[in-house]
């Protein structure tokens, strides 16, 4: 399992080798290029907090951004308002305080992180090979390092005024407590579901006491239900909506319940949703035949907060046609899902849009910003970047958290579970009716009779269960991951899982909306906005899934492929399409990410802009600076 791993870090580290059409040959990385990958492992090794580490991703983004734009005579810097004698050589001053001002900045940051002892020895060794020492903390002069260390302190009191709750770990500062006790998810069924459409917290073991209740340990805490109420990049509030919920797009289907009577559609649409994930989770095997064309010839070129694009006919760069590559169903969903996990032991979706980025500079021949004028100097192309992206980052993460926060919103595990622990909902004179059950599907989703179980039949194993409901599914991580796979098979509906670790299950927080769908489309519109043009460079973008390599859930996949997306929207809607395949969002939370994301992203871009061409002002410290 660590050799998988491993080689699956590599292969995010190491994106901008994969071969594409364009390259720019060696250039070397800028010093903000080489910061950023340090702070892509140190994430890695760091808890999984998305929201967390995309305010990380945008604070160091400011460093660099300040420590470019306070020696330029038009760029407005973000925090810093002093002004500096122009230095003698003024690449190696931006360069020496860029880096002073990172390497503190993220050392602070991650002082207390469970993977310090590796990540941050490789940050003080990174000073020393480039030149500078480590141990300097002046802050008074014009040397670049004092004003480094400066711009560091600045980010770390603004970021201890922010409302992120940081001094205390960013718990919950906003009073949230979630209303239903935990599901122990190696028992069937959730327990007791006070509430169906609200977010349940799982516990990962058994943790009982003599009255049966869970005890704290394994339990999840929802990580960042607060996170609605940080300062925007770019975001404005609004009148209309919640307090704390930026870009509100109301709330998602609710199931109906005697304390909130719906209208059937809207119950209908819940069950339907869900119910939709165990449809698409019965396909996600290799020992099934169907196959799928995953290039741009018939993937991608969606509308926006749809799956419906039937590809590209061409590729515009080449002016040839994308070649098609069929693969299995039930590899490529695998695929997807874990390229896209975005976990444990990974840089978090916000992390993952910068490995895009820096792999989209790597290829890129000539950096002009905006496809139009002249080429620029690779530091301001990456401080440019960095800022725009991991703004849009930072706003998306207000925005899907702030929504999470207060919609509460309920998770599959617990939706699925619940309606097939209920019974049926399809055919009220059937047997193991209930309104609250979820949808029959021939060969996907039964009620287990008698004929059903009787031996050699489907549900012979489950012969203890007549009147339950079965579903064709993923049955959980393998005995050995390295060397089976678990495909799918008939497994009681209440003991339902998602395709993800068994360690992991689902993430700690609600469902709606979806910060992968958020994020992505963020991401995709910056990208599309400052490189000039929505398609990868060479009008294909690459990542190659080795057989029976990749996969680190199970073995596989059973042949190799690779992920391919002409353009950043097709590999946003991957990303947020992944999340279906791997069990953790319905539709319903995933459409209204994208919308929210193409909002904060093309915000973020026109807010950087400000900041390029010093029309922006830098924010006034009263209130947040006090040191």
């Amino acid at each position: 399992m660590i050799r998988r791993l491993t080689s699956l870090f590599l292969c995010l580290l190491l994106l901008c080798t994969l071969p594409a059409i364009a390259s720019a040959g060696e250039r070397p990385h800028t010093v903000a290029r080489q910061w950023n990958d340090l702070l892509l492992d140190v994430i890695r090794r760091d808890f999984a907090r998305p929201t967390t580490h995309a305010r990380n991703l945008f604070h160091f983004s400011i460093a660099v951004w300040d420590s470019w734009a306070i020696y330029d005579v038009t760029a407005t810097p973000y925090l810093m308002t002093e002004e500096v004698s122009e230095p003698f050589d003024l690449q190696a001053a931006r360069e020496e305080t860029m880096s002073f001002a990172c390497y503190r900045l993220i050392t602070s940051r991650f002082a207390d992180s469970p993977g310090r002892a590796t990540t941050l020895p490789p940050l003080r060794a990174k000073m020393i090979e480039l030149g500078y020492n480590p141990d300097y903390v002046g802050i008074v002069g014009q040397r670049p390092a004092a004003i480094g260390n400066r711009i560091a302190l600045t980010i770390q009191a603004y970021g201890l005024a922010d409302l992120s709750n940081e001094q205390n770990e960013y718990a919950p500062n906003n009073g949230y407590a979630p209303i239903n006790p935990p599901m122990i998810v190696k028992e069937t069924g959730v327990g007791f579901l006070s509430n169906p459409n609200r977010w349940q917290p799982l516990a990962l073991d058994s943790f009982i006491d003599q009255s049966g209740n869970p005890l704290p340990g394994g339990i999840q805490n929802f990580l960042g239900p607060h996170w609605g109420q940080l300062p925007p990049f770019a975001l404005a509030a609004s009148d209309e909506g919640p307090r704390d919920v930026f870009l509100d797009p109301g709330r998602p289907p609710f199931l109906n319940t005697a304390a909130f009577p719906i209208e059937p559609a809207e119950d209908l649409e819940f069950r339907d949703m869900f119910t939709d994930l165990v449809r698409l989770q019965a396909k996600m095997s290799p020992d099934l035949s169907e196959t799928i064309d995953i290039s741009p010839a018939s993937r991608g070129n969606n509308p926006l907060a749809t799956n419906d694009g039937t590809g590209h006919p061409i590729n515009p760069v080449t002016g040839q046609s994308y070649a098609p590559q069929f693969v299995k169903l039930g590899d490529w969903s695998r695929c997807i899902a874990e390229f896209w996990a975005d976990g444990p032991d990974s840089e978090t979706p916000p992390g993952h849009w910068n490995t895009l980025a820096n792999y989209v500079t790597d290829q890129t021949q000539s950096l002009i910003i905006t496809g139009e004028g002249f080429a620029v100097d690779p530091l301001e192309w990456d401080a440019k970047l960095y800022l725009a992206l991991n703004g849009a980052m930072y706003d998306a993460a207000i925005a899907a958290w702030g929504c999470k926060g207060y919609y509460d919103y309920v998770r599959p595990i617990s939706a699925i579970r619940y309606m097939c622990s209920r019974g049926q909902s399809s055919d009220p004179g059937g047997p193991s009716y209930d309104p609250h059950g979820i949808l029959l599907e021939p060969g996907v989703i039964e009620v287990i009779t008698a004929d059903s179980a009787t031996s050699g039949s489907r549900h012979a194993h489950l012969a203890d269960h007549i009147g339950e409901i079965a579903v064709l599914a993923w049955p959980g991580v393998p005995e050995d991951p390295d060397t089976q796979h678990s495909g799918v098979a008939w497994i009681l509906g209440a003991d339902w899982v998602p395709y993800q670790r068994d360690t992991f299950v689902t993430p700690p927080f609600a469902g709606y909306v979806s910060g992968h769908s958020t994020f992505s489309r963020a991401g995709a519109e910056v990208m599309t906005a400052f490189t000039g043009s929505m398609y990868f460079p060479g009008g294909l973008g690459v990542f190659d899934c080795p057989k029976d390599e990749f996969l680190v859930f199970e073995q596989g996949p059973s042949e190799s492929l690779q992920l391919q997306w002409a353009t950043y929207y097709d590999a946003a809607d991957e990303a947020s399409l992944s999340r279906l395949w791997g069990g953790i969002h319905p539709r319903g939370d995933d459409f209204p990410g994208r919308r929210m994301g193409a909002v904060a992203g093309r915000k973020a871009w026109e807010k950087a802009l400000t900041y390029y061409n010093g029309t922006a002002r830098p924010l006034d410290p009263d209130g947040w600076m006090f040191f």
